[in-house]
């Protein structure tokens, strides 16, 4: 399944209304077993998402931006907590809540001219979706801090450079590419991707034990279709098929 940010107009900027549509898509996409993968990207040759509605919460008190984060926690959750690979195809800014967005999915693949930041110091308030925490994760902390207190915006193979980007290609390669992957994983197990989307979810989630889960998702493996078919296939040298 492909989302697309379709407010070319905004340069896809994430309002309310887009954020609760993606995750609805998401939330969709999990629940419907045509779908083996999902990539998430914007409309447009310029922009991915160009970071939150800026005009939509301009006049925001504190219960409202509260509630404003929280709720984009979620979505961004959603994304990342999705049993279905997400790939965020980049395709220019991905700035803000749109740098968050991708960093939430599982694999990011950016074009050419795509441009990463967490410009919200500039606006008197830190990232609100995730952003301070996620950067950390995929770039470490030294690179991450800067970025942050800097607002500044890297290009794509500088992203890819420091380890925020799977791959860069041309724009026009850009969905291809990305299918290509999805298709690749398609081949694989359904259950055993979700079980390792699981795992390397739990080791960055508090109170969590990402190598107790392992050994959970491992052993609940052995009873699954998808073990028993792999191994078969394995065994009498075929290629496996496994059912969605």
């Amino acid at each position: 399944m492909t989302i697309t940010i379709n407010r070319e107009t905004k340069l896809n900027a994430l309002n309310i209304e887009t954020l609760q549509e993606i995750k609805s898509a998401v939330t969709e996409a999990n629940a419907d077993k045509e779908v083996a993968g999902i990539i998430i990207t914007g409309s447009g040759l310029k922009a991915f998402a160009a970071g939150a509605d800026i005009s939509e919460f301009a006049n925001f008190d504190v219960k409202q931006g509260t509630k404003m984060s929280a709720d984009g926690h979620a979505v961004m959750n959603t994304v990342e907590q999705s049993g279905k690979p997400v790939i965020a195809a980049v395709n220019g800014f991905a700035l803000g809540g749109g740098c968050e967005l991708a960093m939430a999915c599982h694999l990011r693949i950016a074009s050419e001219n795509a441009k990463f930041g967490q410009p919200e110091v500039n606006l008197g308030v830190p990232p609100g979706y995730g952003g301070t925490q996620r950067l950390i994760q995929l770039i470490g902390k030294s690179k991450a801090v800067e970025l942050l207190l800097t607002g500044d915006a890297i290009g794509a193979n500088e992203a890819m450079e420091y380890g925020l980007v799977n791959d860069v290609v041309p724009i026009e390669d850009l969905l291809p590419r990305c299918i290509e992957i999805l298709n690749k994983i398609a081949g694989k197990s359904p259950l055993a991707i979700a079980k390792v989307i699981k795992c390397v979810n739990d080791y960055y989630q508090d109170g969590k034990d990402g190598l107790k889960t392992e050994i959970e998702e491992f052993g609940h493996a052995f009873g699954t279709s998808d073990f028993k078919e792999g191994t078969s296939a394995f065994l009498n040298k075929r290629k496996a098929t496994f059912e969605r």
